[in-house]
């Protein structure tokens, strides 16, 4: 069983108080604007990011912002947040939580990992005046547990390979957890795609796509020659969710040595990208996502651990973005494929739950009152 994180919970963040979403192979949040949907994606991103060992600052750059509305400072005018999530995989489910303080300075104040009712890792500010916290994991013989300090602006469990011997089985137990956890965040693609940018030509450079797709024509370059079952499915998806039938997507090399995408129509008429509209500019950057992988995107994930028991996470806020009805529903229909296959998880936000609910093997998730 590949490590995939199967709940998100989001204590009090934003507009989120003791929340609890359980999450599907493909899992839709739906609501009005301003229900939470674009908040719970963003906690989703911060904890995929603290996982692969970013910094506190460089994952929430706004902290105040995620404090819940009307939270009042204690006596010594701290404020702050807490979200976790659960991670299955081999060793079963595997809980982590977090407490993190916005104000008066960004620190973590409190993490705890945690499997089969065990507290494998804990941690805690004692001492305001330093910038760690005192971390206590779980041994086993002698010594049940080692205390030791940590950083207040990283996340504990992604630092714990680096300070645990993995000697008895107490530390081989918080190592497993620990990665299984580490595994499940980092294989995560946010991706945001700006049509703005995809149709322009660029350079071709390391074909790896980025979060705005907007240099898709630099994937396709190498894509298209690598894998041609996959490049097959895109075209078939691309025709599906077309005015008019699609025969290939391909990269064209300028005389600049620059490249642009170009679509390849039925009736032998070639359009670029540039003259698509925003709908079905997002409709083929997201096709693209669902049908490539780690390899192929712009995630870290953790190179330790074979590919195949990685599984990829899409992260997708507004998927249906300027979709028509059958765009959406196409793109759904691929999501649920693909996740069948292992191949990737996908986690998004919709306007129209009920349109997504008619789907099979979509989990949708309303918001709002």
């Amino acid at each position: 069983m590949r490590p995939c994180v199967t709940e998100l919970r989001l204590s009090a963040f934003a507009g989120h108080r003791r929340a609890r979403f359980s999450l599907g192979a493909v899992t839709l949040f739906a609501g009005a604007s301003g229900s939470g949907k674009s908040s719970a994606l963003r906690a989703y991103e911060a904890l995929a990011r603290l996982g692969g060992g970013a910094l506190l600052g460089e994952v929430f750059p706004d902290p105040v912002a995620c404090v819940p509305q009307g939270a009042r400072p204690d006596a010594q005018r701290r404020r702050g947040f807490r979200i976790g999530c659960t991670a299955d995989g081999p060793k079963g489910p595997v809980r982590l939580d977090v407490a993190v303080q916005a104000e008066p300075e960004l620190r973590i104040v409190g993490e705890r990992l945690s499997a089969g009712g065990v507290v494998l890792l804990e941690t805690a500010l004692r001492d305001p005046g330093r910038r760690t916290v005192q971390a206590a994991w779980h041994t086993g013989g002698p010594a049940p547990m080692t205390r030791a300090p940590l950083p207040d602006d990283r996340l504990g469990t992604a630092l714990l390979p680096l300070r645990v011997a993995g000697k008895t089985d107490g530390q081989r137990q918080v190592l497993a957890a620990a990665e299984q956890m580490v595994v499940a965040l980092r294989s995560v693609f946010a991706c945001d795609p700006q049509p703005d940018w995809m149709g322009v030509p660029v350079p071709t450079g390391t074909g790896r796509l980025l979060t705005g797709c907007d240099n898709l024509a630099d994937v396709l370059w190498r894509t298209r020659e690598e894998c041609g079952r996959r490049h097959a499915h895109l075209v078939a998806a691309l025709s599906a969710g077309s005015t008019a039938p699609v025969v290939d997507l391909r990269a064209e090399p300028l005389a600049d040595g620059t490249v642009r995408a170009v679509l390849d129509r039925a009736d032998g008429a070639r359009t670029e990208l540039a003259r698509l509209g925003y709908g079905e500019l997002r409709y083929v950057a997201l096709a693209l996502v669902l049908l490539t992988g780690p390899g192929v995107l712009d995630v870290d994930p953790a190179g330790e651990v074979p590919a195949a028991m990685q599984t990829l996470t899409l992260l997708a806020d507004g998927l249906d973005r300027g979709l028509d009805a059958r765009q959406s529903a196409e793109l759904l229909r691929l999501a649920v494929r693909m996740a069948e296959r292992g191949h990737i998880r996908c986690v998004g936000a919709v306007s129209d739950g009920a349109r997504a609910a008619r789907t099979d093997g979509v989990t949708v998730v309303h918001l709002g009152p």
